[in-house]
């Protein structure tokens, strides 16, 4: 594909950084404009907003490291690579390591509601992912496993191997583009149901199901090797993390439902 986008003898410019950047941006965008017409204040939402990227960047850069610890324990200089310094992480770590900086958030702004705005984030995470893929596909990163299909992909860059590790010369699923495909379309449906949503927490919640269902499907086609796996090879990393956060929603789903849908409460707006 194409890993870089500018290069000088002094600079890089990664696609794949660009592509990050945009992906945390726009969903910073959509969840500012989404509580904006709400009558929410933006420099809240913009600090809710950029508290959970950088949970989000930590976590997924810890949950790669605790995923592949063996191979980091006897590489310590794999710290300082350039795969680890411009890979992404996992995204469940990001997941997890955003909804823990969000609580900490929130923990320090009380009079903001944790669910009504969990519900303004979810079509904002699947967004982001959308356009994240695309980097991901761009640096060879999280790549699919062979195949004959007409619409493989075949990497040829030596960056994509140095970066994202994957093999050159081999006509390979284009997974990013499908995840990228299903989380447009998973955005769709959690706008589309934000307007119809009958309890504080369902958008959230219809995300974290609908990304684990499209997440466990798409990890049969991955082909990277450091996957991790759980039950003797049976479940990948994100399989199994995917399947606890099923089974979490879906537990969380009857005490939402007996709780009063509420508005979201307005912020007052700061005077300039």
């Amino acid at each position: 594909m194409f890993p870089r986008l500018l290069t000088t003898p002094y600079y890089t410019l990664h696609t794949f950084g660009v592509f990050l950047a945009a992906a945390y941006m726009t969903s910073l965008w959509w969840l500012v404009r989404s509580g904006r017409r709400k009558g929410m204040d933006p420099d809240e939402l913009s600090s809710l907003g950029l508290w959970a990227i950088a949970g989000a960047f930590i976590g997924a850069k810890a949950l790669m490291v605790v995923r592949t610890f063996p191979d980091y324990l006897a590489n310590p200089s794999a710290f300082v690579s350039a795969s680890f310094l411009t890979s992404a992480g996992d995204f469940y770590g990001g997941f997890i390591g955003g909804v823990l900086a969000s609580v900490w958030f929130f923990s320090r702004h009380p009079s903001m509601s944790f669910w009504p705005l969990a519900d303004l984030c979810a079509p904002a995470i699947a967004l982001g992912q959308a356009i994240g893929r695309i980097g991901c596909l761009m640096a060879g990163d999280d790549y699919g496993s062979p195949t004959t299909r007409p619409w493989a992909v075949t990497f040829t860059d030596p960056d994509a191997a140095l970066v994202g590790g994957a093999p050159l010369g081999v006509p390979l699923h284009p997974v990013q583009v499908y995840e990228s495909m299903a989380c447009l379309a998973i955005f769709g449906v959690l706008v589309w149901l934000a307007r119809r949503k009958t309890f504080d927490g369902q958008i959230l919640l219809a995300y974290s199901v609908l990304y684990a269902v499209a997440r466990f499907l798409l990890e049969f086609v991955r082909g990277d090797v450091d996957r991790g796996f759980v039950f003797g090879g049976l479940l990948s990393t994100s399989q199994f993390i995917g399947l606890v956060i099923v089974v979490l929603s879906l537990i969380a789903v009857p005490g939402r439902l007996r709780v009063p849908l509420a508005a979201v409460p307005a912020q007052p707006k700061r005077r300039r």
